[in-house]
């Protein structure tokens, strides 16, 4: 494992003519949470897509302990990679989404062991016995059995967040866990991420949830018009921004 987890150089990302990351640098140390806030529209999640390999880059290179993903080098220059080895370096990213992306005609526990059957090749007793452990570990053991229709959004979004991690990721990407949540779900599922952060697991998350972003972040990156505007440590970016964007958007959410 390298020192930084993620290391973002230079990225630039446009869709047709119109620009959404523009010259991004951003370094993520190994077993820490970085938190990405700012408006909508800013690049946040095309940020986290860029670092899955979901969208491709325009210029610049994004590394994933210390492996460059979606590129190799060849004679000194930088080519795309093939699909077969994008595939590979993604296996080691999990991602949550908004929306819980979950099979409506599977079960919870086969929702859960799709990934490491059928992409890792791992005996389905031995996917069964992990993922009953990764259930318990989200509290929703009980429901292995269930559709995800039966669940409520905060079970769902915990059943996802579960599937990731049946992977084994050595990164977690957490694209507003909790924006699709009633309010009164959206503790629950944060409760799983804290706990994820306690043991130790890399996480970038795009949240609107502040005071999550204050206890448990050790990075708070504040992103407008597809540039890092500020960073630095949740005490600092924000109780006393330094940048009169990151004032205030910060004065417009807290008021």
């Amino acid at each position: 494992m390298t020192a930084n987890m993620v290391e973002i150089r230079g990225v630039r990302k446009s869709f047709g003519h119109t620009p959404v990351l523009t010259d991004v640098s951003l370094a993520v140390p190994a077993g820490s949470v970085t938190c990405l806030i700012g408006p909508s529209g800013s690049g946040k999640t095309t940020l986290l897509r860029c670092v899955n390999r979901l969208e491709t880059v325009d210029a610049g290179i994004i590394l994933v302990d210390g492996e460059l993903v979606g590129a190799t080098r060849h004679r000194g220059r930088l080519i795309e990679a093939r699909e077969s080895a994008i595939a590979r370096t993604r296996r080691h990213t999990g991602m949550v989404f908004q929306r819980f992306n979950l099979f409506p005609h599977r079960t919870v526990l086969e929702n859960v062991i799709e990934g490491p059957t059928q992409v890792l090749g791992r005996p389905r007793a031995e996917a069964i016995g992990e993922a009953m452990v990764l259930l318990e570990r989200v509290g929703l053991a009980d429901k292995a059995p269930a559709y995800p229709q039966e669940l409520s959004g905060g079970q769902q979004q915990r059943i996802a967040i579960a599937r990731a991690l049946a992977m084994t990721p050595k990164l977690m990407l957490f694209d507003e866990p909790t924006s699709a949540l009633d309010p009164e779900l959206v503790g629950e599922v944060l409760s799983v991420m804290r706990d994820l952060a306690v043991d130790g697991m890399t996480m970038m998350v795009v949240t609107h949830e502040l005071g999550f972003a204050r206890e448990v972040s050790d990075q708070v990156v504040f992103m407008a018009g597809g540039v890092v505007v500020e960073s630095g440590m949740p005490e600092e970016v924000l109780t006393s921004p330094q940048h009169d964007r990151t004032q205030s958007f910060l004065a417009r959410i807290l008021s």
